[in-house]
């Protein structure tokens, strides 16, 4: 049986398989993305595919300062749109 990979919500603090998460990545020239490759390079952090836990994420800022930037609105829409 093949062992699938698990990774932290950062908001939750739950493991959960890495399919079932979002992967949001700050370059080293502070650009932040969503990464749906799971490749990108960067500091990175993993959100629950769920539309309460990106609205925390937002309102508490927590994932701004885990990748230690400013994040736009644009990317939590670009989140919440990849959840529905």
């Amino acid at each position: 049986m093949k062992k699938m990979p698990e990774r932290t919500c950062v908001i939750t603090k739950e493991k959960t398989l890495k399919k079932d998460l979002l992967r949001v990545v700050r370059d080293k020239d502070g650009n932040v993305s969503v990464d749906v490759t799971g490749k990108a390079n960067g500091r990175w952090a993993y959100l629950r595919k769920d539309t309460e836990v990106i609205k925390k994420a937002q309102t508490t800022k927590a994932l701004e300062r885990i990748l230690e930037v400013s994040i736009p609105d644009s990317i939590y829409e670009e989140m919440l749109s990849l959840v529905d």
